[in-house]
């Protein structure tokens, strides 16, 4: 094993703090994983407390959409392991299968953990040997192998928690004495639970969707599952573990107040970057150009922008109740549509809208350029937290239709914390109707005492957002004192990596 890299004279700790920053393979948390990553090497070499090393460390199946390149030819996971921007190093892991796909059979689960983990555990290993060991996992939400390789190799462990510190704070007391309740009316979407610190109650509607799913899902279970072994971690390990949350103290202070008193929490956000060459497109998003030259040639604060992801799908019926609502609007609009986003054909439905000529349609964007732009009068979004932070941040109202995750919780922030939007219902069905969408959107845009009260409310949020992201600003003091509470030691980085971690029982 090589000789531990170490920092110039004068910097206490001896040896280079080292990151390693662990993902799911999916844009939602590719990129602020990746933003992350570069603050923290960025926020080293400006404080002149020495270099810090950032790798981060996605599913190989990714790591080869991401740098198309190194997928030519059969290559191993060493050689796979070289790209590099010249501030975050990449070292992808492999879940034995490397194909994309989600496991849903217990004992493939189960099979698939074992190899990321032994997978992840052979990259900290190659790591160490090239004079880099690694001093810091962070794990992006909840990743089990993650878990499992800084456990078994006793390396210190962050959490980087990417959904709001009030979605935090509902999971971490549904596991700490609030679970019966809530579950036990999880049927009665009006019911309301008072969380401790929180400034209001959430109502069975507002919480994630997998804690109070009701139709036995299996992913609901899985996912609740893994959640509730980041807690048994956090619990086991004390305050040695830190949460970083992608918020600030401007957007959720008593949600982060009250979750202090239960955990390491640092505010990191908005964990956003205005350089789209520093942004990770998985989907194909060329023609910038047309759509960027649309906008511009729209009114000021005219355009409604449609966008439900990189998840969600959309249904032929979906999309037709979609184009009856732009009618009804009357307004421009940008709406984005995946080809791979589409449950069925829906090419009719789109052929029609587009012939009326009132808007566009693209198969993906660069969406802070477009939230950016000034004709941009209002956002339609499944409330996705990185979608809900930059409409945040770049002060556009919202119109906000979730459907899982996170997503309710972030709508009820959105419509009732910050008054920074709408929420639009779903019928029945679970289809936003064109009705509907006529109504949010006009309800934003019409010029209303309503509308103008919600403009005033995003652009106060935009300059709270700024004040948190300036240089040497709160986030950027957070990071450096998550940095500097991270200390490393000879022994902690030469400990042995090579062996494969013991398995804790499959989720």
């Amino acid at each position: 094993m090589a000789e531990p890299e170490r920092l110039p004279n004068g910097h206490g700790d001896g040896v280079r703090r080292h990151f390693l920053i662990v993902t799911y393979g999916i844009q939602s948390h590719i990129n602020p994983c990746r933003v992350l990553a570069r603050r923290l090497a960025q926020l080293q070499d400006e404080d002149g407390s020495g270099p810090v090393l950032a790798t981060l460390s996605v599913p190989l199946f990714t790591h080869r959409r991401m740098f198309p390149s190194s997928g030519d030819g059969v290559k191993s996971e060493e050689e796979e392991e070289e790209a590099a921007d010249g501030a975050v190093s990449y070292a992808p892991y492999s879940d034995g299968v490397d194909d994309g796909t989600r496991a849903t059979d217990p004992d493939e689960r189960a099979r698939r953990r074992r190899a990321s983990s032994e997978s992840l555990a052979a990259v900290v290993a190659r790591l160490a040997a090239r004079g880099r060991p690694v001093t810091c996992v962070v794990c992006s939400l909840i990743l089990p192998c993650a878990l499992d390789v800084a456990r078994e190799h006793a390396i210190p462990m962050a959490v980087f928690w990417i959904q709001p510190a009030t979605v935090l704070a509902a999971y971490y007391h549904y596991f700490h004495g609030y679970g019966e309740l809530i579950a036990s009316h999880a049927a009665d979407p009006a019911f309301e639970v008072t969380l401790p610190g929180l400034r209001r109650p959430l109502r069975i509607r507002d919480f994630p969707s997998f804690l109070v799913d009701t139709t036995g899902a299996e992913m609901g279970k899985i996912v609740n599952d893994a959640v509730r072994e980041l807690f048994q971690f956090m619990d086991q390990q004390g305050p040695s573990t830190q949460v970083l949350v992608n918020t600030f103290e401007g957007l959720e202070p008593a949600a982060l107040a009250a979750m202090r008193q239960h955990l390491d929490v640092l505010a990191v956000g908005p964990v956003l970057d205005s350089s789209s060459e520093a942004r990770i497109h998985l989907f194909d998003h060329a023609g910038a150009d047309e759509y960027m030259q649309w906008l511009g040639a729209q009114p000021e604060t005219s355009v409604v922008y449609i966008s439900f992801g990189s998840v969600w799908t959309y249904s032929k019926r979906q999309m037709e109740e979609i184009a009856h609502g732009l009618r009804q609007c009357g307004r421009p609009y940008l709406l984005v549509v995946r080809k791979d986003g589409r449950q069925e054909d829906v090419s009719r439905c789109l052929d029609g809208v587009v012939r009326e000529g009132q808007g566009l349609v693209v198969e993906w964007c660069d969406q802070p350029a477009v939230l950016s732009h000034p004709s941009v009068g209002c956002f339609v979004t499944h409330c996705g937290w990185n979608s809900t932070l930059e409409a945040v941040a770049l002060g556009v109202p919202v119109v906000a239709v979730p459907s899982m995750f996170d997503q309710p919780t972030n709508a009820f922030l959105i419509e009732e914390e910050w008054a920074g939007g709408v929420r639009g219902e779903r019928n029945g069905e679970g289809v936003f109707s064109g009705a509907e969408l006529a109504r949010c959107v006009e309800t934003v845009m019409d010029g209303g005492a309503r509308a103008v009260e919600i403009r005033e409310r995003v652009e106060a949020l935009k300059g709270t957002a700024r004040e948190a992201m300036a240089s040497a600003g709160p986030a950027e003091r957070s990071l450096r004192s998550f940095v500097m509470a991270t200390k490393v030691t000879d022994k902690s980085c030469t400990k042995d990596t090579t062996t494969p971690p013991t398995m804790l029982e499959s989720i």
